[in-house]
């Protein structure tokens, strides 16, 4: 599978802007398969796709090292100055050629990524890198987009996304178990809506392809929020419920 993905320091500040962190719950869910396939200690992470570093910035406390792999040199920038993490490193590179030693890894994720990855060459990496007992996590959205509420138009404001939704599809492994629908809920404003439209991948294929269209496109979907909410700015908020599943795999001992 060819990646695909946008350079330029806007783009990555919106990514590192608007794009969700994993939750918690998640994480702890994670952390526990570790534990029960593998066992402590915890000591080398890598975040593969990490983009501006959300996840891996998520699993620092819980490992002596976290190496953040992406393609993108301006989103690796954004990861890169936050400050806070000196046990975060991140690299330029890819899912298909891991730049670690054999059975020298404890934890490869990926949030929202791995559907870009070439499946048999991860795989192949994946087996060769983990340790005994070392842990693939691959997670990400059940939908592209959050179910949101707003008064009694929630439905319709859903049916506005579902125009731009994609599927995420999991990539499989032996040994593997598949959380279903972790809901996270929480609240949004239409601005940071729009935000997290335009740090999606398709929106920025659009936009390369056709800037000003683009453009006109995200401003209009932003009115049709505002009239169908009845409100005149893009910061009033209204509630969300992001879904998340995970895919959890362990190397054979």
């Amino acid at each position: 599978m060819t990646y695909r993905f946008f350079e330029g320091k806007d783009h990555a500040s919106v990514y590192q802007k608007y794009r969700f962190t994993p939750p918690d719950e998640l994480k702890n869910i994670i952390l526990q398969y570790l534990d029960k396939k593998k066992g402590k200690p915890h000591v080398l992470a890598v975040d593969l796709g990490c983009g501006t570093g959300q996840n891996s910035r998520l699993l620092a406390p819980h490992f002596q090292a976290v190496v953040g792999i992406d393609i993108s040199e301006s989103q690796l920038e954004e990861a890169k100055g936050v400050p806070g993490y000196p046990n975060i490193t991140y690299r330029k590179g890819s899912a298909e050629e891991l730049p670690f030693p054999d059975g020298s890894v404890d934890l490869l994720t990926a949030a929202s990524a791995a559907h870009w990855f070439d499946q048999s060459r991860f795989l192949a990496e994946a087996c060769r890198v983990l340790k005994p007992g070392g842990c693939v996590a691959l997670l990400g959205y059940s939908c592209a987009f959050p179910r949101l509420h707003y008064q009694d138009c929630g439905e319709r404001l859903d049916h506005i996304c579902e125009e731009l939704e994609e599927l995420y599809s999991a990539i499989p492994f032996p040994d593997k178990e598949r959380v279903e629908c972790l809901q996270v809920n929480s609240s949004t404003s239409v601005r940071n809506l729009m935000g997290f439209i335009e740090s999606l991948s398709s929106f920025q294929a659009y936009k390369k392809k056709d800037p000003q269209t683009a453009e006109n496109l995200l401003l209009h979907t932003q009115n049709r929020f505002l009239e169908e909410m009845g409100v005149m700015s893009p910061d009033m908020e209204m509630k969300q419920e992001l879904e998340y599943f995970c895919v959890l795999a362990s190397k054979p001992l």
